[in-house]
């Protein structure tokens, strides 16, 4: 069912500066991830899959590639009359003379003109680097049957991990008594996805007062839901249930990737009542040696294995040459590793080389290593 009365944006403009050299030349949702896909095709998915027709894509850093990739709207069905994805660089400058959003609500703020072009009665807004799937159509219903002003997606973390993140606490009905952001002792375990929906109305005009507070961070955590809170605000928590991982860091990424060779796995990218939409890139199939010794992998096509593969996922065209290991790792696309080579514990980058006999990370470490330059081998 198409909720033409429901825009959704999604916030993509995050540095990602804990994924290191990976989001050096690169935004954050463009990476990529589960051996196809990039991390942008999870929410813009999730869209076309809950009816939405029109969504905005908030870019700003490295996001030349981002940029021309979102535009082709076709890869998501959204292509078709009345509906698009629209990329939405900042247009304010910063103090040092850069487009920027100074903040989550100023990236709204600053395209309050692109959301009146299609008068919406509710916004969705997006984080743009996470991966999960979700039927936002379904968390729209909740927010009506509430009669909410917003509705903030939540789910339930340990709680020996909830300090790490914006803390819902909420009364019995659901409705939202109080937000703490990382709080050192939290109250409760429900922890905001970054996935919101307001009245658009109402959240204009909060908008217009917030961008002229000179005291504001323009910030949806730090600002727009604590003063809607604290104005006596009709705000809900929708409980989700699923998958969903927040891949910020070298490691969480690795483990989002590794998850994928669980049987058991919630996300199922094989699920076809609910596809995850990607580029459709040209490759031939996955080519498996008479040699080659493989033990529980995720084997994307256009790759060449004549080596040893264990517990680990290889992205399209990746190659593992004959007498080389790789052990529990990750090979993004293009990514070689050449005889006798020995990969343990690690995230290979786009089209890494991996030299003859070189060892990289080891079993015993404590964080996964980033494999994002050259590494030489026996020349």
């Amino acid at each position: 069912m198409k909720q033409n009365n429901m825009l959704a944006m999604i916030l993509a403009g995050g540095r990602g500066s804990r994924l290191h050299d990976l989001t050096k030349k690169v935004a954050k949702p463009a990476v990529s991830y589960g051996g196809k896909y990039r991390i942008i095709d999870f929410p813009l998915s999730n869209c076309a899959n809950s009816g939405i027709d029109v969504v905005g894509v908030l870019t700003q850093y490295e996001s030349i590639l981002l940029n021309s990739y979102v535009a082709a709207g076709r890869r998501w069905g959204l292509d078709a009359k009345d509906s698009g994805v629209y990329v939405l660089p900042p247009r304010e400058k910063s103090d040092a003379n850069l487009d920027v959003y100074r903040g989550t609500a100023d990236a709204i703020s600053q395209n309050i003109d692109f959301i009146d072009t299609y008068s919406p009665e509710y916004l969705l807004i997006l984080s743009g680097d996470h991966i999960y799937k979700m039927n936002y159509a379904k968390m729209l219903a909740y927010h009506r049957e509430c009669r909410a002003d917003a509705t903030i997606a939540v789910i339930e973390v340990p709680m020996k991990e909830a300090s790490r993140f914006g803390i819902m606490n909420t009364n019995e009905t659901g409705r939202i008594v109080e937000f703490e952001e990382k709080p050192e002792h939290p109250k409760s375990n429900l922890a905001s996805m970054g996935i919101y929906i307001f009245n658009w109305k109402q959240l204009r005009r909060m908008l217009l007062a917030d961008m002229k507070d000179p005291d504001s961070s323009h910030d949806f955590g730090k600002d727009i839901i604590p003063a809607m809170l604290n104005d006596g605000g009709n705000l809900f928590a929708y409980k989700f249930k699923g998958y969903w991982k927040d891949v910020g860091t070298i490691d969480s990424l690795w483990e989002a990737n590794m998850d994928l060779l669980d049987r058991n796995n919630e996300l199922d990218l094989n699920d076809s009542t609910w596809k995850i939409y990607t580029e459709d890139v040209t490759a031939l199939p996955q080519y498996i040696g008479a040699d080659a010794v493989i033990d529980r992998a995720f084997i994307t096509q256009g790759c060449v294995i004549d080596g040893e593969v264990h517990n680990s996922v290889l992205f399209t065209g990746a190659k593992v040459a004959a007498g080389a290991k790789v052990i529990n790792s990750v090979l993004m696309p293009g990514a070689e590793v050449e005889e006798g080579a020995v990969v343990t514990r690690a995230l290979v980058a786009d089209g890494v080389r991996i030299g003859k006999n070189a060892v990289v990370g080891s079993a015993g470490s404590k964080n996964i290593e980033l494999v994002a330059k050259r590494v030489k081998g026996d020349e």
